[in-house]
């Protein structure tokens, strides 16, 4: 699987490698098989575009997700999973409120689009609580792997 990881920020270092290594150790521990993954590092003034731009807020978010194509063990020919735009500056101010860290933060974060890219959805309280469940599981089974990303 290829994971293309783009580091388009500079308030926190990033090691692309271990971007990589997250996203195929989730997949991997999720059973989900694709042929690529986009995750792109942008600052606020992107992600704040693209908020507006797709969902009519001009608000910096943590993260956005655009889902490509849907996981499916029956299809066949190149999958994309889809794309996922993560803004590091969201997650360096929210570690520093919460005395968190910021690479636990965007690894959370990178989970988060990631289960969105898997159908997952957080709209409704019912179905917000799965995805905090499964965000939960996750976080802990890739701390366990030592698989979150860091500089």
């Amino acid at each position: 699987m290829n994971v293309h990881a783009i580091n388009n920020q500079s308030a926190l270092p990033i090691h692309l490698g271990s971007v990589e290594r997250l996203v195929q150790s989730f997949l991997k521990w999720k059973r989900v098989e694709c042929n690529e993954v986009i995750i792109h590092f942008v600052d606020k003034k992107e992600i704040s575009l693209l908020h507006d731009r797709h969902f009519q807020d001009p608000t910096p978010t943590d993260c956005i997700s655009f889902p490509i194509d849907t996981p499916d063990e029956t299809k066949s020919g190149y999958t994309i999973l889809g794309e996922i735009f993560v803004c590091p500056e969201v997650g360096i101010e929210y570690a520093q409120k919460n005395d968190g860290n910021p690479y636990r933060e965007i690894s959370l974060y990178l989970i988060h689009g990631l289960l969105h890219l898997l159908g997952f959805d957080d709209q409704e309280e019912k179905a917000r609580l799965i995805m905090r469940a499964q965000e939960k599981s996750a976080m802990l089974y890739l701390e366990k792997n030592k698989e979150l990303i860091h500089a």
